[in-house]
């Protein structure tokens, strides 16, 4: 998983070291004999400057200072040896393999695929099948069988039978019995690529050819096709349910909204007001434009498409997330092509359909670099793997030198019967159950053959292609920074207790509440509405009294929030007057609010627990003053002045 302090590092030192030219650069600084290059500190510059928020940091001595820091955590990580930790391997390994899937496949072959999605994706299909498993390993009479059994049924099928009835008493798919195979609604890229192809290439009412996936055997019957949703834009006031103990029921407050919207009240004024959705809150309301499935909230998504037309509310709806009201602000187009094309191409290139990329891919590189073949792996393999490689507990032992013959070789690199017995033995333990050797050895084979041209292909990439090498560098430096502060700066604070109450306790000034009011807030629909609210508190009626008298049938003229609050909480009015008692009127969002303060509660010192977050960061911050205090002792580092006057010319 991508660790999200990388965006962090990364955008705060891009580290830009090229592989090939390092030698024709001028040294900007060692650190220990090691040197750092001027280019790179004028890539790092001009790239971030923008970013600093510390004016004196913008000045390229006090940049260096930040540069020297960045580059002196980098050492120490190397010297503690996180750049050989087994997680950092792997993370690094992943982010190449990702970043070169941008230079391995500038081909047609993704954008055909991607093109094809595009088409597709107009349209949802509605859809039925039937399933015989049978899987790749099969033996070919089971096989046959599968498929004659099969060919049976659709045979009946296209005779008249009944699909679903079919589908009930002989699908092999979980659930068939009850379902009758139905697939309900999908498009593309929701089912495996061949049942897809075969679905968008069946007519409605029509049972399909019978179709091979991994799962077995199939066939369809198209019941619908459709026109996909275009992307919608709407607003929503959102009260939760899951906000612990409220003081107040979360149904009934979202039902008051909703006729307080149908007496006129302003959206937008009621959403920043009461909506605990607090990004959309500041937009009154307003959310990013989705389709259906994009939220992962169905009935949200039904509120929203059933509207009609811009301005229309929806009646309160109940997600995961709590009780909302809809109101439609926009419909879309269907976007471009174009406008699809980068998420389209990753869904290929990720997706099974990366199989025809990889093979389209493969050749390729054996076409750049030369690939020969050498001699087959099938003979000696099959004796020399046991049948233990079945059970995944095959250990390697080693192939004598005389036998150690070439697989393959791709430009000047030579691939042994070892390299390909080092890869069996580390991919069995994630592999499938197989049942036969032959089928697992033309599998691994595959992968393996696959493997090497692409590891041979990111090699040579970063020696001849300078923007891949800079990123996959500044990537290989943000991943060393995340691990080196997290083992030395974030976990041993976060696990220090006694050093972050201790730390605590001498700084706990710092940490103080700002005068608090435990109150009630009345938010009136009008001036009138406040002005009642103001002399039934002045009788001495209770909150549940002021409202029952002013929310009267099915009319909500008045909305109570108590609690606790600091004066500049944004549930309170902006300079509001601090008196135990009933206050003034203030006009607030197109509400006209009045606050019963019950109690003034001074300011004073906040416990531990109210701030366990901020003393915790202030903490790491201290430790990592300290740490890098220990840094610029351990390393010495010697800048070259001839050098830097040179960068600050360059850069001036």
């Amino acid at each position: 998983m991508m660790k999200n302090f990388l965006t962090v590092c990364i955008l705060a030192f891009f580290s830009a070291t090229t592989v090939f030219s390092q030698n024709k650069k001028e040294v900007l600084m060692t650190i220990d004999s090691k040197p750092v290059y001027a280019s790179e500190f004028e890539r790092v510059y001009k790239k971030n400057l923008d970013l600093v928020q510390d004016e004196s940091q913008k000045d390229i001595d006090g940049y260096l200072q930040l540069f020297i820091d960045y580059k002196l955590k980098i050492a120490e990580a190397q010297a503690q040896g996180l750049d050989k930790e087994e997680n950092y391997l792997k993370e690094f390994s992943k982010y190449r393999d990702q970043l070169s899937r941008n230079y391995l496949f500038e081909d047609k072959v993704a954008e055909e695929l991607a093109k094809e999605a595009y088409e597709r994706g107009k349209e949802d299909i509605n859809a039925s099948h039937i399933l015989i498993r049978v899987d790749y390993e099969a033996l070919p009479q089971d096989t046959l069988a599968a498929y004659n059994k099969l060919k049976g049924i659709r045979e009946r099928a296209l005779k008249g039978e009944d699909f679903s009835k079919l589908a009930k008493t002989y699908s092999e798919e979980p659930g068939a019995k009850e379902t009758g195979g139905d697939l309900g609604y999908f498009t593309v890229f929701n089912m495996v690529y061949p049942f897809e192809t075969t679905a968008y290439n069946t007519k409605v009412g029509e049972i399909s050819d019978i179709v091979r996936t991994s799962f077995g055997y199939h066939i369809l019957k198209v019941n619908d096709k459709r026109a996909r949703m275009p992307k919608i834009s709407v607003s929503h006031i959102m009260i939760s349910d899951k906000k612990g103990a409220r003081t107040f029921n979360p149904e009934e407050r979202i039902n008051e909204i909703y006729t307080m919207l149908k007496q006129g009240e302003n959206f937008e004024s009621l959403a920043k007001q009461f909506s605990d959705d607090k990004n959309s809150a500041i937009m009154g309301g307003k959310l990013k434009p989705f389709t259906k499935g994009d939220l992962r909230a169905p009935e949200f998504e039904d509120a929203a498409y059933a509207l009609k037309n811009p301005g229309d509310l929806s009646k309160p709806v109940k997600t995961d997330f709590g009780w909302h009201i809809l109101r439609l602000e926009e419909k879309f187009p269907m976007e471009t092509f174009e406008e699809q094309k980068p998420e389209l191409e990753k869904k290929v290139n990720e997706g099974d359909r990366s199989k025809i990329v990889t093979s389209a891919t493969n050749k390729k590189i054996k076409e750049k670099y030369g690939f020969k073949k050498e001699e087959s792996y099938l003979p000696f393999f099959d004796t020399y793997l046991g049948d233990d490689i079945l059970k995944r507990k095959w250990v390697m032992t080693p192939i004598p030198a005389d036998q150690d013959k070439t697989l393959f070789v791709i430009g000047d690199k030579k691939s042994t019967y070892s390299d390909f017995a080092k890869y069996i033995e580390e991919r069995q333990k994630t592999t499938r159950p197989y049942k036969l050797k032959e089928t697992l050895l033309v599998d691994f084979y595959d992968e393996f053959e696959t493997e090497e041209l692409k590891d041979y292909f990111k090699e040579r990439l970063e020696y001849e292609n300078e923007d891949y090498a800079a990123i996959l560098n500044e990537y290989r430096d943000g991943l060393l920074i995340f691990d080196v502060m997290d083992k030395n700066i974030w976990q041993k604070g976060k696990n220090d207790s006694i050093g972050i109450q201790e730390y605590y306790n001498k700084t706990k000034q710092n940490y103080h509440w700002k005068q608090r009011v435990d109150a009630d807030i009345y938010a009136a629909t009008s001036e009138v509405l406040a002005q009642q609210v103001q002399k039934m508190l002045g009788e001495g009626k209770t909150a549940e009294e002021v409202k029952a008298a002013l929310n009267t049938g099915d009319k909500v003229n008045v909305l109570i929030t108590p609690g606790v609050f600091e004066i500049d909480q944004r549930e309170l009015p902006n300079n509001i007057e601090i008196n135990k008692g009933v206050s003034k009127i203030y006009p607030s969002n197109d509400s006209f609010v009045v606050v019963n303060i019950k109690e003034i509660i001074a300011p004073g010192p906040k416990s531990l627990e109210d701030v366990k977050g901020k003393v915790l960061s202030n903490y790491q911050n201290d430790l990592e003053a300290s740490w890098m205090k220990s840094l610029h002792s351990k390393y010495k580092v010697d800048i070259n002045k001839k050098t830097l006057k040179h960068v600050k010319k360059q850069l001036k």
